[in-house]
């Protein structure tokens, strides 16, 4: 029988045992220990590895605590050692407007090619325009704004929950094949375009980064940098509270990143080691927790089966179409990854996806451009469905 504590530490102890089966395996070592956990993560939740739980409604407690806590936690220590010039800032804002454009584009025309179907599926009481406003506020921005636009478009609450158990399905599926052919893909596709082969980062899979953390030294710079890491989330906090009428996730990542760059430049932090490779084990407890919550079998396939081709339509010929126009103009190929990802998934994966790029000089980037979807999902969404509705 599991309890709720057990749970806990299986979560906090799984990635230091995939990070030591990535060093032994070749195999697992070419997959990476994020998509090895995601993987991991998946099978716990869908299979059974986890019979008999005592205390469900505990456990699901304990997933979305994790998740909650560790992407923020993340976020000032995997930023505090991190470069930041201004030199690729055109090419940021061209991925991006390129991929606001790509998912519009993918939307409308996915919006001729379903409507009738969907008109005709459980969903009917809402109607394809509705639907199509709410995703593109999800893929623009994020969950913030699906839950937003579900209000601002009367959304009935049966439709709005199979379509974010839709989009979980479907963020999973998008972010699987990121890790595993979409880097590769992009790279390949948008070669000698920008300077992804300068900045990435390798990192041999047999290397050990927390060789030396358990060490007197090693447990002092620990505890500094948790010190750090929670005194930059708590400030975020306090931000929140100046701006209530603001989705707080908008203005508390917006904080914190805000806070972690400024921090970045005070030289005593930024020379402290660990800090990238300690903000990383939290996305690592982020992947594993993330993907065991995807319950696939709570899924009504056969009643929504015209949406969720929909939604796949919308993020992969979006994908297409950003990645044509990333070659066209010249976009570095790891930016175009993480500006997808940013605005398909949302921000707290651009960590997940900069560490599967062994890239850590996009995070920023990635996360700013996340923070603009926030903040312009909203107005979009609403504008497709007003472009649609009768």
């Amino acid at each position: 029988m599991v309890h709720p504590i057990g749970i806990t530490v299986f979560f906090l102890i799984a990635p230091a045992l995939v990070l030591m089966l990535c060093r032994r395996s070749r195999m697992f070592g070419k997959m990476g220990p994020v998509l090895t956990l995601y993987l991991a993560g998946v099978i716990v939740g869908n299979l059974g590895i986890i019979p008999g739980i005592t205390f469900p409604e505990a456990v699901s407690t304990v997933q979305h605590t994790l998740c909650s806590i560790s992407v923020p936690l993340a976020i000032p220590l995997m930023l505090l050692g991190c470069t930041f010039d201004r030199k690729n800032a055109g090419g940021n804002i061209v991925s991006m407007l390129s991929c606001f454009a790509a998912v519009i584009i993918a939307v409308i025309a996915g919006y001729f090619i379903f409507r009738n179907a969907i008109g005709s599926s459980c969903m009917r009481a809402d109607g394809a325009a509705k639907i199509a406003g709410v995703m593109t506020g999800a893929y623009t921005g994020g969950t913030i704004n699906m839950a937003a636009l579900k209000t601002m478009l009367n959304v009935t609450e049966s439709t709005y929950l199979l379509l974010n158990g839709y989009d979980m399905l479907m963020g999973f599926l998008f972010l699987i094949f990121t890790i595993s052919v979409g880097i590769k893909l992009f790279r390949f596709v948008l070669r000698d375009r920008g300077t992804h082969n300068d900045t990435i980062e390798e990192q041999k899979s047999d290397d050990n980064p927390y060789k030396g953390l358990g060490t007197a030294k090693g447990l002092r710079t620990l505890a500094v940098l948790t010190v750090y890491s929670l005194a930059v989330c708590a400030l975020g906090y306090c931000v929140t509270l100046l701006f209530p009428k603001v989705p707080m996730m908008t203005v508390f990542i917006l904080a914190i990143t805000t806070f972690s760059i400024a921090s970045s430049f005070i030289t005593r932090l930024r020379n402290l080691p660990y800090s990238y490779d300690i903000g990383m084990y939290l996305i690592y407890i982020f992947s594993i927790t993330v993907a065991s919550m995807a319950d696939v079998r709570t899924l009504d396939f056969a009643g929504g089966i015209c949406v969720l081709g929909y939604l796949a339509f919308i993020i992969f010929v979006s994908l297409a179409i950003h990645m044509l126009i990333s070659r066209l103009c010249h976009v570095d190929a790891d930016i175009a990854v993480i500006t997808s990802v940013a605005l398909l998934c949302s921000p707290p994966f651009v960590p997940m996806i900069s560490a599967a790029m062994r890239n850590r000089r996009v995070l920023a980037a990635g996360l700013a451009i996340g923070i603009v979807g926030y903040a312009v999902g909203n107005y979009l969404g609403f504008g497709i469905y007003r472009l649609f509705c009768e």
